[in-house]
């Protein structure tokens, strides 16, 4: 089967491209490919499909063989694969995700996308619909486990997030990640982010669902700033740079809370076939 590899911020994929109907999800054959021992290696793998009502619909698949429902680093991947290789021949250009429709921006140089912007729409903020074990907003509140207390806040994006700004060393963030992914508190588990904020710029560590600690998550880094806004952390209205451990990524929060702005690079590393 033909393969692109991609990565955005480091956060790494390998694409399928089904655009034509041509290829069905085969979530086992996801599993033996992201293995980066025996596979080609990745956080998940990203399938181009035919498009609902919009251009083209991406599916994400994790590396432990669950489906997420979006992805801002993958959905960026498959934004410049779709122009770079003539699925779509405007700059402007609609994605079918599980999460919703979303608008891609791509900008381009030389003929080909070097950076993509993602509307990524609203973000969610009531609790039962992130889904968290509460009512109301989750915004600020506290939360113990494991013997470790913070403040923590539950945004969705499509995809549940759990961020804290409370000051943690980096043993104690080792150990509550994976457990916090899994808590009961949380029925679709959680990614969680944690993070700091230092001259207007957020710095964030992500334990990412079903993949584990990962170089990037574009959806943690837009459900971080839309926390953070709402912990008057950061400006609404303004990008705000957002730091993750692959690099940079910019974040623009509505002050209306109708949309969310993200903005970051896509490299396709290589392609090839597989001989399953």
């Amino acid at each position: 089967m033909k393969f692109w590899k991609y990565h955005g911020l480091g956060n790494d994929f390998v694409l399928v491209d089904g655009h034509d109907g041509s290829v069905e999800i085969d979530s086992d054959w996801c599993v033996r490919m992201c293995d980066r021992h025996f596979g080609i290696g990745g956080d998940g793998v990203l399938y181009i499909m035919p498009g609902e009502n919009t251009d083209i619909t991406m599916r994400i698949i994790n590396a432990d063989g669950s489906e997420a429902e979006m992805c801002g680093n993958g959905i960026r991947c498959v934004a410049k694969h779709a122009y770079d290789f003539g699925i779509v021949d405007r700059e402007v250009f609609s994605i079918h995700t599980l999460a919703g429709d979303l608008e891609a921006t791509v900008s381009v140089e030389d003929g080909k996308v070097r950076t993509v912007r993602i509307n990524m729409g609203a973000p969610i903020l009531d609790a039962r619909t992130v889904p968290v074990d509460a009512d109301g907003r989750f915004i600020d509140q506290p939360f113990e486990v494991d013997g470790v207390s913070f403040r923590a806040n539950a945004v969705s994006m499509g995809n549940p997030h759990f961020i804290t700004f409370t000051p943690l060393d980096e043993a104690t963030v080792n150990k509550l990640g994976p457990i916090l992914e899994h808590h009961p508190f949380f029925p679709r588990k959680t990614n969680v982010e944690f993070c700091r904020v230092e001259d207007g710029k957020i710095y964030i560590r992500v334990y990412e669902r079903g993949a584990a600690w990962t170089l990037a998550c574009g959806t943690g880094a837009c459900a971080t700033t839309t926390a953070a806004a709402l912990n008057g952390l950061v400006p609404f209205g303004e990008p705000v740079d957002v730091h993750l451990p692959g690099g940079w990524l910019k974040i623009t929060v509505d002050p209306d809370l109708g949309y969310v702005l993200m903005e970051g690079p896509a490299e396709l590393v290589f392609e090839g076939n597989t001989q399953e």
